[in-house]
Parts: structure tokens; sequence; C-alpha cells
């Protein structure tokens, strides 16, 4: 999913970049990654950030789990009784 920040420009301010929810400054048509594992881009108008994670949810829910593993943005499902043992996923979303 995504959602979007205006870019709220003053007056006669010629800068071109854009500061995101952290404070953090962008140049215009840039892109970068959160630690919440977003990608976001500057635009003049407008900071776009989408998320990176696919989310897990056709797999047996009664015999498996799902971890999210931050350090690669992604979710692993694993059997419930044995961690070790992967479960297979037939849908996914993001």
């Amino acid at each position: 999913s995504c959602y979007f920040i205006p870019n709220e420009r003053v007056a006669g301010d010629s800068t071109r970049e854009c500061m995101d929810l952290e404070g953090n400054k962008h140049p215009i048509n840039s892109e970068w990654q959160t630690d919440n594992c977003e990608t976001c881009t500057c635009y003049e108008t407008e900071i776009s950030c989408c998320t990176l994670v696919s989310t897990p949810v056709g797999y047996d829910k009664d015999n498996c789990q799902r971890i999210f593993k931050k350090e690669d943005c992604k979710y692993v499902v694993v059997e419930k009784k044995d961690p070790k043992k992967t479960c297979s996923v037939s849908e996914w979303i993001i």
C-alpha cells in the first residue's frame, strides 16, 4: 500500500527538496528506503511512500505462523511446532 505526504512549500521558497515525517530533507526526484520497510520518492508537490513488504495471507494458520524479518523487509511462514520448517503460501498481498 502507498500513502502521500503533501510537500508544503512556503511562498518565495525556491528550495528543491522534501521533508519526510522524521524531519529529514531529500532532493526533488530522489528515492530512499525508510527504517519501516517503505520506499519513498520526493516530488515537487508531495512525497509518495509505498511498502516493500508482501504479507502472506494464503497459508495454514492453524499449523503455521508468519514471522517478520525486519532486516530483510519480508515475512517467512514456518510451522508452529517446528519453526525450522517453512510452510507453503498460496497468496500474498502488498
